[in-house]
Protein backbone atom coordinates (compact mmCIF):
# COMPACT_ATOMS: atom_id res chain seq x y z
CA UNK A 1 0.00 0.00 0.00
CA UNK A 2 1.24 3.47 -0.90
CA UNK A 3 0.14 6.38 1.28
CA UNK A 4 0.44 10.14 0.63
CA UNK A 5 -0.69 13.14 2.65
CA UNK A 6 -0.83 16.69 1.28
CA UNK A 7 -1.10 19.55 3.77
CA UNK A 8 -2.14 22.93 2.30
CA UNK A 9 -1.30 24.78 5.50
CA UNK A 10 -3.98 27.19 6.69
CA UNK A 11 -6.13 26.75 3.57
CA UNK A 12 -9.31 26.25 5.63
CA UNK A 13 -11.11 29.47 6.55
CA UNK A 14 -14.41 31.13 7.37
CA UNK A 15 -16.72 32.65 4.72
CA UNK A 16 -15.16 35.88 3.45
CA UNK A 17 -16.69 39.08 2.15
CA UNK A 18 -14.05 39.12 -0.58
CA UNK A 19 -15.54 35.86 -1.89
CA UNK A 20 -19.19 36.90 -1.51
CA UNK A 21 -19.72 34.76 1.58
CA UNK A 22 -17.75 31.76 0.37
CA UNK A 23 -14.54 30.43 1.90
CA UNK A 24 -11.29 30.65 -0.08
CA UNK A 25 -11.49 26.91 -0.77
CA UNK A 26 -15.06 27.24 -2.03
CA UNK A 27 -14.08 30.19 -4.22
CA UNK A 28 -11.04 28.47 -5.71
CA UNK A 29 -10.86 26.25 -8.79
CA UNK A 30 -9.85 22.91 -7.24
CA UNK A 31 -10.93 20.09 -9.56
CA UNK A 32 -8.49 17.60 -8.04
CA UNK A 33 -9.46 18.21 -4.43
CA UNK A 34 -13.11 18.10 -5.49
CA UNK A 35 -12.54 14.76 -7.25
CA UNK A 36 -10.91 13.39 -4.11
CA UNK A 37 -13.91 14.50 -2.04
CA UNK A 38 -16.34 12.87 -4.48
CA UNK A 39 -14.43 9.60 -4.72
CA UNK A 40 -13.71 9.15 -1.03
CA UNK A 41 -14.53 10.30 2.49
CA UNK A 42 -14.99 13.99 3.35
CA UNK A 43 -15.13 15.15 6.95
CA UNK A 44 -13.53 17.20 9.70
CA UNK A 45 -10.90 16.53 12.34
CA UNK A 46 -10.30 18.54 15.49
CA UNK A 47 -6.53 18.88 15.38
CA UNK A 48 -6.22 21.49 18.16
CA UNK A 49 -7.28 19.97 21.51
CA UNK A 50 -8.69 21.98 24.39
CA UNK A 51 -6.03 23.87 26.31
CA UNK A 52 -3.70 24.35 23.33
CA UNK A 53 -3.12 27.43 21.21
CA UNK A 54 -3.90 26.88 17.54
CA UNK A 55 -0.69 26.44 15.61
CA UNK A 56 1.07 24.09 13.23
CA UNK A 57 3.15 22.56 16.02
CA UNK A 58 0.08 21.22 17.81
CA UNK A 59 -2.10 20.64 14.75
CA UNK A 60 0.52 18.87 12.63
CA UNK A 61 1.62 16.67 15.50
CA UNK A 62 -2.01 15.73 15.94
CA UNK A 63 -2.73 14.95 12.28
CA UNK A 64 0.43 12.84 12.10
CA UNK A 65 -1.02 10.62 14.80
CA UNK A 66 0.63 11.93 17.97
CA UNK A 67 -1.49 13.18 20.86
CA UNK A 68 -0.20 16.69 21.75
CA UNK A 69 -1.28 16.14 25.36
CA UNK A 70 1.38 13.39 25.56
CA UNK A 71 4.16 14.61 23.30
CA UNK A 72 4.02 18.39 22.83
CA UNK A 73 6.63 20.31 24.82
CA UNK A 74 6.74 23.49 22.73
CA UNK A 75 7.18 24.60 19.13
CA UNK A 76 10.81 25.64 19.29
CA UNK A 77 12.19 22.23 20.34
CA UNK A 78 10.61 20.67 17.25
CA UNK A 79 12.45 23.12 15.03
CA UNK A 80 15.68 22.46 16.90
CA UNK A 81 15.32 18.80 15.93
CA UNK A 82 15.22 19.85 12.26
CA UNK A 83 18.55 21.61 12.66
CA UNK A 84 20.03 18.67 14.58
CA UNK A 85 20.91 20.98 17.47
CA UNK A 86 22.17 18.78 20.32
CA UNK A 87 20.08 19.33 23.44
CA UNK A 88 20.05 17.92 26.94
CA UNK A 89 16.70 17.30 28.67
CA UNK A 90 17.22 20.46 30.74
CA UNK A 91 18.04 22.82 27.87
CA UNK A 92 15.49 25.42 26.82
CA UNK A 93 14.68 26.39 23.23
CA UNK A 94 12.76 29.54 22.20
CA UNK A 95 11.48 30.59 18.80
CA UNK A 96 13.19 33.84 17.86
CA UNK A 97 11.11 35.54 15.17
CA UNK A 98 12.25 38.59 13.31
CA UNK A 99 9.15 40.81 13.36
CA UNK A 100 7.94 44.27 12.41
CA UNK A 101 6.59 46.40 15.25
CA UNK A 102 5.46 49.94 14.39
CA UNK A 103 4.51 52.41 17.13
CA UNK A 104 4.34 49.54 19.61
CA UNK A 105 1.95 47.46 17.48
CA UNK A 106 2.76 44.05 15.95
CA UNK A 107 2.33 44.65 12.22
CA UNK A 108 4.11 41.69 10.63
CA UNK A 109 5.14 38.39 12.25
CA UNK A 110 7.60 37.68 9.41
CA UNK A 111 9.36 41.04 8.92
CA UNK A 112 8.09 41.14 5.36
CA UNK A 113 9.22 37.58 4.62
CA UNK A 114 12.83 38.58 5.22
CA UNK A 115 15.38 36.57 3.24
CA UNK A 116 17.54 33.87 4.79
CA UNK A 117 20.66 35.90 4.09
CA UNK A 118 19.35 39.11 5.68
CA UNK A 119 18.01 37.22 8.69
CA UNK A 120 21.33 35.48 9.26
CA UNK A 121 23.23 38.78 9.26
CA UNK A 122 20.89 40.34 11.82
CA UNK A 123 20.76 37.31 14.12
CA UNK A 124 24.53 36.92 14.11
CA UNK A 125 25.01 40.62 14.89
CA UNK A 126 22.55 40.32 17.75
CA UNK A 127 24.32 37.25 19.11
CA UNK A 128 27.63 39.11 19.22
CA UNK A 129 25.98 42.00 21.06
CA UNK A 130 23.97 40.03 23.63
CA UNK A 131 26.76 37.89 25.13
CA UNK A 132 24.67 36.47 27.97
CA UNK A 133 26.09 33.29 29.53
CA UNK A 134 24.35 30.15 28.34
CA UNK A 135 22.47 31.74 25.42
CA UNK A 136 23.16 30.86 21.79
CA UNK A 137 21.34 31.86 18.60
CA UNK A 138 20.65 29.56 15.66
CA UNK A 139 19.53 30.87 12.29
CA UNK A 140 16.71 29.10 10.49
CA UNK A 141 14.54 29.81 7.46
CA UNK A 142 13.63 33.45 6.81
CA UNK A 143 12.17 35.04 9.96
CA UNK A 144 12.16 31.73 11.89
CA UNK A 145 15.20 31.50 14.16
CA UNK A 146 15.96 29.87 17.51
CA UNK A 147 17.44 30.87 20.85
CA UNK A 148 18.88 28.05 22.96
CA UNK A 149 19.64 28.39 26.66
CA UNK A 150 22.01 25.99 28.41
CA UNK A 151 22.35 26.86 32.06
CA UNK A 152 20.76 26.96 35.49
CA UNK A 153 18.33 29.83 34.95
CA UNK A 154 14.75 28.73 35.60
CA UNK A 155 12.05 29.65 33.10
CA UNK A 156 8.38 29.43 33.90
CA UNK A 157 7.10 31.95 31.40
CA UNK A 158 4.02 32.59 29.33
CA UNK A 159 4.67 33.83 25.79
CA UNK A 160 2.49 34.57 22.76
CA UNK A 161 3.05 33.74 19.07
CA UNK A 162 3.53 36.95 17.07
CA UNK A 163 1.08 35.79 14.38
CA UNK A 164 -1.64 35.66 17.05
CA UNK A 165 -1.21 39.28 18.17
CA UNK A 166 -1.19 41.04 14.78
CA UNK A 167 -2.40 44.65 15.00
CA UNK A 168 -2.24 44.50 18.81
CA UNK A 169 0.09 46.38 21.20
CA UNK A 170 3.13 44.24 21.94
CA UNK A 171 3.39 45.62 25.49
CA UNK A 172 0.31 43.54 26.37
CA UNK A 173 1.97 40.32 25.22
CA UNK A 174 5.59 40.41 26.35
CA UNK A 175 6.86 37.34 28.25
CA UNK A 176 5.63 37.12 31.85
CA UNK A 177 6.67 34.84 34.68
CA UNK A 178 9.90 33.50 36.13
CA UNK A 179 12.83 34.38 33.85
CA UNK A 180 10.91 36.92 31.78
CA UNK A 181 13.31 39.77 32.56
CA UNK A 182 16.13 38.02 30.72
CA UNK A 183 13.95 37.47 27.68
CA UNK A 184 12.67 41.04 27.68
CA UNK A 185 16.23 42.35 27.92
CA UNK A 186 17.14 40.46 24.73
CA UNK A 187 14.05 41.80 22.95
CA UNK A 188 14.90 45.33 24.08
CA UNK A 189 18.50 45.05 22.96
CA UNK A 190 17.36 43.86 19.53
CA UNK A 191 15.07 46.90 19.21
CA UNK A 192 17.93 49.30 19.85
CA UNK A 193 20.35 47.50 17.54
CA UNK A 194 17.96 46.90 14.66
CA UNK A 195 16.73 50.49 14.66
CA UNK A 196 19.98 51.53 12.95
CA UNK A 197 20.90 48.26 11.25
CA UNK A 198 22.12 48.45 7.64
CA UNK A 199 19.89 45.56 6.56
CA UNK A 200 16.83 47.50 7.68
CA UNK A 201 17.96 50.66 5.95
CA UNK A 202 18.16 48.71 2.71
CA UNK A 203 14.80 47.01 3.26
CA UNK A 204 13.03 50.30 3.96
CA UNK A 205 14.62 51.85 0.86
CA UNK A 206 13.13 48.96 -1.16
CA UNK A 207 9.71 49.55 0.39
CA UNK A 208 9.87 46.35 2.48
CA UNK A 209 8.99 45.86 6.14
CA UNK A 210 12.03 46.17 8.42
CA UNK A 211 12.92 43.61 11.09
CA UNK A 212 12.50 45.96 14.02
CA UNK A 213 13.21 43.38 16.76
CA UNK A 214 13.13 39.73 17.75
CA UNK A 215 10.12 38.12 19.44
CA UNK A 216 10.71 35.17 21.80
CA UNK A 217 8.05 32.49 22.19
CA UNK A 218 7.23 28.79 21.72
CA UNK A 219 9.65 27.68 24.46
CA UNK A 220 10.17 24.17 25.69
CA UNK A 221 12.49 21.28 26.48
CA UNK A 222 13.27 18.62 23.84
CA UNK A 223 10.39 16.13 23.44
CA UNK A 224 10.51 12.35 23.54
CA UNK A 225 8.39 10.79 20.79
CA UNK A 226 8.09 7.20 19.57
CA UNK A 227 9.06 6.51 15.96
CA UNK A 228 6.27 6.33 13.40
CA UNK A 229 7.05 2.70 12.70
CA UNK A 230 6.48 1.90 16.36
CA UNK A 231 3.21 3.81 16.35
CA UNK A 232 1.76 2.48 13.09
CA UNK A 233 4.00 -0.26 11.74
CA UNK A 234 5.00 1.63 8.58
CA UNK A 235 8.77 1.80 8.26
CA UNK A 236 9.74 4.07 5.37
CA UNK A 237 8.40 7.64 5.55
CA UNK A 238 9.43 10.95 3.98
CA UNK A 239 8.59 14.62 4.54
CA UNK A 240 8.67 17.38 1.92
CA UNK A 241 8.30 20.87 3.42
CA UNK A 242 9.79 24.34 3.35
CA UNK A 243 9.64 24.89 7.13
CA UNK A 244 11.77 23.55 9.97
CA UNK A 245 8.81 22.73 12.21
CA UNK A 246 7.70 19.83 10.01
CA UNK A 247 11.27 18.81 9.28
CA UNK A 248 11.77 18.51 13.03
CA UNK A 249 8.67 16.37 13.45
CA UNK A 250 9.86 14.12 10.63
CA UNK A 251 13.27 13.75 12.26
CA UNK A 252 11.71 12.77 15.59
CA UNK A 253 9.40 10.31 13.80
CA UNK A 254 12.34 8.62 12.08
CA UNK A 255 11.49 9.87 8.57
CA UNK A 256 13.68 11.23 5.81
CA UNK A 257 13.48 14.93 4.95
CA UNK A 258 13.59 15.61 1.20
CA UNK A 259 14.66 18.91 -0.35
CA UNK A 260 13.15 20.62 -3.40
CA UNK A 261 15.00 23.37 -5.26
CA UNK A 262 13.12 26.65 -4.98
CA UNK A 263 10.79 25.47 -2.21
CA UNK A 264 9.88 28.29 0.20
CA UNK A 265 7.13 29.01 2.70
CA UNK A 266 5.59 31.73 0.50
CA UNK A 267 3.73 31.90 -2.82
CA UNK A 268 7.03 32.17 -4.69
CA UNK A 269 7.63 28.50 -3.91
CA UNK A 270 8.28 25.86 -6.56
CA UNK A 271 4.86 24.17 -6.69
CA UNK A 272 5.70 22.20 -9.83
CA UNK A 273 8.94 20.90 -8.34
CA UNK A 274 7.22 19.93 -5.11
CA UNK A 275 4.57 17.95 -6.98
CA UNK A 276 7.24 16.17 -9.01
CA UNK A 277 9.32 15.45 -5.91
CA UNK A 278 6.30 14.06 -4.09
CA UNK A 279 5.52 11.72 -6.99
CA UNK A 280 9.14 10.55 -7.10
CA UNK A 281 9.18 9.99 -3.34
CA UNK A 282 6.10 7.76 -3.58
CA UNK A 283 8.21 5.32 -5.60
CA UNK A 284 10.76 5.02 -2.78
CA UNK A 285 8.75 5.38 0.44
CA UNK A 286 5.69 3.76 1.96
CA UNK A 287 4.23 7.06 3.15
CA UNK A 288 5.03 10.61 1.98
CA UNK A 289 3.83 13.89 3.50
CA UNK A 290 3.99 16.99 1.28
CA UNK A 291 3.40 20.24 3.17
CA UNK A 292 2.85 23.62 1.49
CA UNK A 293 2.97 26.70 3.73
CA UNK A 294 1.87 29.42 1.31
CA UNK A 295 -1.90 29.60 2.09
CA UNK A 296 -1.09 30.16 5.77
CA UNK A 297 1.35 32.97 5.06
CA UNK A 298 -1.13 34.68 2.72
CA UNK A 299 -3.84 34.47 5.40
CA UNK A 300 -1.57 36.12 7.98
CA UNK A 301 -1.15 39.03 5.56
CA UNK A 302 -4.94 39.17 4.86
CA UNK A 303 -3.99 38.64 1.22
CA UNK A 304 -7.07 36.89 -0.13
CA UNK A 305 -5.93 37.00 -3.75
CA UNK A 306 -2.68 35.23 -2.98
CA UNK A 307 -4.44 32.70 -0.75
CA UNK A 308 -6.75 31.71 -3.59
CA UNK A 309 -3.83 31.55 -6.02
CA UNK A 310 -1.87 29.38 -3.61
CA UNK A 311 -4.78 26.95 -3.14
CA UNK A 312 -5.26 26.65 -6.88
CA UNK A 313 -1.53 26.09 -7.45
CA UNK A 314 -1.46 23.32 -4.84
CA UNK A 315 -4.47 21.66 -6.44
CA UNK A 316 -3.00 21.86 -9.95
CA UNK A 317 0.67 21.13 -9.33
CA UNK A 318 0.67 18.91 -6.22
CA UNK A 319 -2.69 17.24 -5.60
CA UNK A 320 -3.39 16.47 -9.26
CA UNK A 321 -0.06 14.82 -10.13
CA UNK A 322 0.08 12.92 -6.81
CA UNK A 323 -3.43 11.56 -7.26
CA UNK A 324 -2.60 10.34 -10.77
CA UNK A 325 0.69 8.83 -9.58
CA UNK A 326 -0.99 6.91 -6.79
CA UNK A 327 -3.58 5.50 -9.18
CA UNK A 328 -0.78 3.65 -10.98
CA UNK A 329 -0.39 1.42 -7.91
CA UNK A 330 -2.74 -1.48 -7.12
CA UNK A 331 -3.30 -0.24 -3.54
CA UNK A 332 -3.08 3.36 -2.41
CA UNK A 333 -4.62 6.07 -0.25
CA UNK A 334 -4.39 9.88 -0.39
CA UNK A 335 -5.32 12.33 2.36
CA UNK A 336 -5.57 16.11 1.82
CA UNK A 337 -6.14 18.41 4.79
CA UNK A 338 -5.00 21.77 6.14
CA UNK A 339 -3.50 21.31 9.60
CA UNK A 340 -5.72 24.12 10.95
CA UNK A 341 -7.75 27.05 9.60
CA UNK A 342 -6.09 30.42 9.15
CA UNK A 343 -8.65 33.17 8.82
CA UNK A 344 -8.17 36.07 6.43
CA UNK A 345 -10.52 38.31 8.42
CA UNK A 346 -8.49 38.06 11.64
CA UNK A 347 -5.06 37.20 10.16
CA UNK A 348 -4.88 34.51 12.86
CA UNK A 349 -5.18 30.76 13.23
CA UNK A 350 -8.67 29.45 13.84
CA UNK A 351 -9.84 26.77 16.26
CA UNK A 352 -12.59 25.16 14.18
CA UNK A 353 -12.10 21.51 13.15
CA UNK A 354 -10.27 21.36 9.82
CA UNK A 355 -11.67 19.60 6.77
CA UNK A 356 -10.11 16.52 5.21
CA UNK A 357 -10.73 14.29 2.21
CA UNK A 358 -9.26 10.82 1.82
CA UNK A 359 -9.72 8.36 -0.99
CA UNK A 360 -8.23 5.15 -2.30
CA UNK A 361 -8.27 1.44 -1.67
CA UNK A 362 -11.11 0.34 0.59
CA UNK A 363 -12.63 3.81 0.98
CA UNK A 364 -16.12 4.54 -0.34
CA UNK A 365 -17.71 7.89 -1.10
CA UNK A 366 -19.85 9.42 1.62
CA UNK A 367 -21.71 11.59 -0.87
CA UNK A 368 -19.72 14.82 -1.02
CA UNK A 369 -19.58 16.77 -4.27
CA UNK A 370 -16.82 19.27 -3.48
CA UNK A 371 -13.90 19.89 -1.15
CA UNK A 372 -15.47 22.54 1.09
CA UNK A 373 -15.85 23.34 4.77
CA UNK A 374 -19.64 23.41 4.61
CA UNK A 375 -19.91 19.93 3.06
CA UNK A 376 -17.22 18.54 5.39
CA UNK A 377 -19.31 19.43 8.43
CA UNK A 378 -21.91 16.92 7.22
CA UNK A 379 -19.33 14.17 6.74
CA UNK A 380 -17.18 12.00 9.00
CA UNK A 381 -16.32 13.77 12.27
CA UNK A 382 -13.04 12.92 14.04
CA UNK A 383 -13.22 14.34 17.57
CA UNK A 384 -9.56 13.72 18.40
CA UNK A 385 -7.31 14.73 15.55
CA UNK A 386 -4.60 12.22 16.45
CA UNK A 387 -7.08 9.42 15.67
CA UNK A 388 -7.31 10.48 12.02
CA UNK A 389 -4.01 8.85 11.07
CA UNK A 390 -5.20 5.44 12.23
CA UNK A 391 -8.40 5.84 10.22
CA UNK A 392 -6.44 6.87 7.13
CA UNK A 393 -4.04 3.93 7.44
CA UNK A 394 -6.87 1.50 8.10
CA UNK A 395 -5.59 0.62 11.56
Amino acid sequence: MKYAIIIPDGAADEPCKEFAGRTPLEASHTPNMDALAREGVLGTARTVPDGFESGSDVATMSLLGYDPAKYHTGRAPLEAAAQNIPLSPKDWVFRCNLVTVIDGVMKDHSAGGISDEEAAIMIRDLERAVQLPGFEFHTGVSYRNLLVYRGDERFDVTTRPPHEILDEPTANHLPIGVGCDLLKSIIGQSQRMFDVHEVNKTRVARGENPATQVWLWGQGHPPTMPKFVDQFGIKHGAMITGVDLLRGLATLMGWKNLDVAGMTSFHDTNYVGQGEATCNAIEQYDIVVSHVESPDEASHQADWKTKRAAIEAIDLHVVGPVLQKLKTYPEWRLLVLPDHPTNIATRKHGYAPTLFAMAGTGLKSNGATAYSESQARSGLQIANGHDLMGTFLGR
